[in-house]
């Protein structure tokens, strides 16, 4: 597959687009490197669940609390 360098990709981008929505994979490369894959853009299959991080996330006990050096950047309290 060839690669696109980045100042030919920035100048062509409208037919890069058009090549992915054909289907085909486009590399975009620096000083020949590949560095970067465009692919058509596929959404996720299925309804959204809602919950599905329960348990992943957790806030810490102190997260609404403001430093006291932004407290009084805010006036919120004395200096």
């Amino acid at each position: 597959m060839p690669i696109t360098n980045i100042s030919e990709a920035k100048a062509q981008l409208s037919a890069l687009i058009e090549r992915v929505l054909a289907g085909e994979e486009v590399i975009i490369g620096k000083a020949g490197k590949p560095v970067a894959r465009l692919v058509k853009y596929e959404r996720p299959v299925g309804p959204r669940e809602p919950g599905a991080l329960r348990g992943r996330i957790t806030i810490a006990d102190d997260f609404d609390e403001l430093p006291d050096e932004l407290r009084e950047a805010f006036g919120m309290a004395e200096p």
